[in-house]
């Protein structure tokens, strides 16, 4: 196929893949945390407990037609499902944009396990072990198949990365008696640390950083009282700039 058109198509295909991809993530995050399985049984209105039609389950598409609300009983549906999937369709179309190919492809596949991570964070302040594991996996993967020739900088991207959360974490329990950090922050930051290496730490801590200073702040201008111990979630605020970095960068 002509490179030209390819430029113009991968990115369209990224679209549609990562907003499939994102009905998946919405699924996750709404039933895994609830012990249900996201595989298994028909999605439903949450509202009069409708088993949902086909057609009323293309991601996007039938949220907009349906004006956002279930056809038999009128009750609104949840629009995080919709911010989820246009997430996930945006992540894998500027993936795609940026490097038409496989290497696009294993991207995207960063951005979504990013994406399933920010949200059960973000929501459930909760980083499950499985998924943390699946980064660094993957990362591992993408990094033997393209970027073979710097895997030495990726491992200790993805050591450093874990070492230096874990450590702070657990000076701050000893310092201040307290949690400061979940147990699954380490490990994303390490499995960050295997996809981009040891140089990309700086500025996802960095981005993190400024996304809760950013947070707090918007926070305190609005009125809201912001104490010392008030919990962020930092996996949340690791993801964007890690994925951003690598659209940049790699």
């Amino acid at each position: 196929m002509n490179a030209g058109y390819l430029a113009y198509l991968a990115p369209s295909f990224g679209l549609i893949l990562g907003a499939i991809f994102g009905s998946f993530i919405a699924a996750l995050v709404s039933r895994w945390p609830n012990g249900k399985s996201v595989m298994a049984g028909r999605s439903q209105c949450d509202g009069c407990g409708k088993k949902l039609r086909p057609h009323e389950l293309i991601p996007i598409i039938s949220h907009i037609l349906q004006r956002g609300k279930c056809r038999s009983c009128d009750a609104t549906i949840d629009h995080e499902a919709l911010f989820i999937e246009l997430c996930a369709a945006a992540i894998s179309g500027l993936a795609l944009c940026m490097s038409p190919d496989w290497y696009g492809v294993a991207g995207a596949v960063f951005g979504w396990i990013l994406l399933a991570l920010a949200a059960l964070d973000l929501r459930h302040y909760w980083l499950p072990d499985r998924l943390t594991l699946l980064l660094a996996v993957t990362g591992l993967i993408a990094v033997f198949i393209f970027n073979r020739g710097q895997i030495t900088d990726h491992i200790a991207g993805g050591v450093a990365g874990f070492v230096l959360l874990w450590l702070i974490g657990w000076g701050y329990k000893h310092l201040r008696g307290r949690e400061g950090l979940g147990s699954g922050d380490p490990k994303m930051l390490g499995g960050i640390g295997i996809w981009l290496g040891w140089a990309g730490l700086p500025f996802i801590l960095l981005g993190a950083s400024v996304l809760g200073l950013s947070i707090a702040a918007v926070l305190m201008l609005t009125g809201r009282k912001v104490a010392a111990d008030m919990h962020l979630p930092l996996g949340a605020l690791m993801a964007l700039p890690a994925y951003i970095y690598w659209l940049v960068f790699n």
